[in-house]
């Protein structure tokens, strides 16, 4: 993900998009960096929310959702 002159992050990239597409399809598990918090889910989905894509996902163990916007992600990497 690169971030914009604002600070914000910009679009992932083609690479890491279908990065993710793979992820959610071989249901495999995901490292995201967000506000200085690191996540280790599932993703289930990538969907549009209120004009902003954002990650269906749960949690490996528990199975609990979480939803996760792009535009608020600092990393994405998709654990092999």
């Amino acid at each position: 993900m690169e971030r914009t002159e604002g600070g914000r992050v910009g679009q992932l990239t083609v690479k890491q998009y279908d990065a993710l597409e793979r992820a959610i399809v071989d249901a495999s598990r995901v490292a995201i960096l967000r506000r200085g918090t690191e996540f280790l889910v599932i993703p289930e989905r990538l969907i549009l929310e209120q004009g902003a894509e954002v990650i269906v996902a749960r949690h490996p163990t528990t199975g609990a959702r979480l939803t996760l916007r792009l535009d608020e992600v600092d990393r994405l990497e998709v654990m092999k």
